[in-house]
């Protein structure tokens, strides 16, 4: 009876993963052809979303990138173009309803309508819950949430009316776990998943796939650009160390590709690297002993004991950051347009 019972677990197990595996193959088989398309990539000029748009030239898209700073957005023009990609740089701010409109009428005055949203944008505070202020979850709201709906919402009436598109929304594993000394970033990006997750429900009969996209951590040079609080150059410290270690993040480049490849086959989810996929498991099978292991890390980080405001990790350096455990993070911020980079460092 018990071999009947483990051959019969067998069998199921072995069908689920030749299910999974057909149905990969027939999203594949059936993949969206990025050539000649218009892509607008929120925040593109910088980080993940250059190297978003980086991957997507090289596919044959047609680009269109916005920022809210004018100089790291021209060179960010500048650097796509030198790859030979076709790129309309505007200006904009996400969180601002009107201008996002705006954006989405120019994108579609200049080249066409716009075929794929990657909806990339994003803000990061970083700091004790007791160092946080209302404003730091209303900014985080505004940028990862808003920022999101926004863009959205401008392009999807021509998508349905045309039967056809695109939408990749950026969240991450804050979205799926609450992460200490992360927590207005945590509740902005597990709104962010609801939303990606249920829209994508709503208009898959109107052709349009939205790909909700997990990631963890990713060498982009990130932490130069995010806000800190309480004891800043040690919370920027621990934050820019684990964003620069192989094995526990990404490169920004092979995110790209993950995220793009996710985008053209049309996936309802992608998650990674393996850590992220490992946590998001582990906290739908156990959830109790997930937030126990994350308390322990809690307590293993930077007290609430100075509250100093709050600081740009640019503006919060030390000893340790940077340092050669940062190395691979600091070469990404010169390749992803974090800071002005020297000649050649953003080919």
């Amino acid at each position: 009876m018990l071999r009947r019972k483990s051959d019969r677990r067998r069998l199921l197990l072995a069908v689920m993963l030749t299910s999974a595996w057909a149905m990969r193959r027939l999203q594949g088989l059936g993949g969206y052809d990025l050539r000649g398309k218009v892509v607008l990539v929120t925040g593109g000029s910088r980080g993940l979303g250059l190297a978003l748009a980086r991957e997507m030239a090289q596919r044959g898209a047609r680009l269109a990138i916005c920022g809210r700073d004018e100089e790291s957005l021209e060179r960010a023009r500048a650097s796509l173009a030198r790859f030979g990609a076709e790129v309309v740089a505007v200006p904009c701010d996400i969180t601002d309803r009107e201008a996002v409109q705006r954006l989405v009428e120019r994108v579609a005055s200049e080249m066409g309508s716009v075929d794929v949203l990657i909806n990339n944008a994003g803000v990061i505070e970083v700091g004790p819950a007791e160092t946080m202020a209302v404003a730091d979850y209303e900014e985080a709201m505004a940028t990862n949430f808003w920022g999101m709906l926004y863009p959205t919402l401008a392009v999807l009436p021509e998508m349905r009316r045309r039967k056809n598109g695109r939408i990749v929304n950026i969240t991450s594993i804050g979205g799926k776990l609450g992460i200490p000394h992360l927590l207005p970033y945590s509740a902005s990006k597990f709104a962010a998943v609801g939303f990606s997750q249920g829209l994508r429900t709503e208009v898959a009969a109107d052709g349009i796939s939205v790909v909700t996209v997990v990631p963890g951590l990713m060498r982009t040079g990130s932490p130069r650009n995010a806000i800190f609080r309480g004891q800043h150059r040690a919370e920027y410290a621990w934050f820019s160390i684990s964003d620069s270690l192989p094995g526990l993040s990404i490169s920004a480049e092979r995110a790209a590709q993950k995220i793009v490849d996710a985008c053209v086959r049309g996936d309802a989810e992608v998650l990674f690297p393996v850590t992220t996929r490992l946590a998001t498991v582990a906290n739908a099978v156990a959830p109790g002993i997930t937030m126990s292991l994350l308390g322990a890390v809690s307590r293993l980080l930077p007290s609430p004991t100075w509250r100093t405001g709050r600081r740009r990790g640019a503006d919060s350096q030390s000893s340790l950051s940077p340092s050669l455990l940062t190395s691979l993070g600091d070469r990404a911020a010169r390749r992803y347009n974090q800071i002005a980079p020297a000649e050649g460092e953003m080919a």
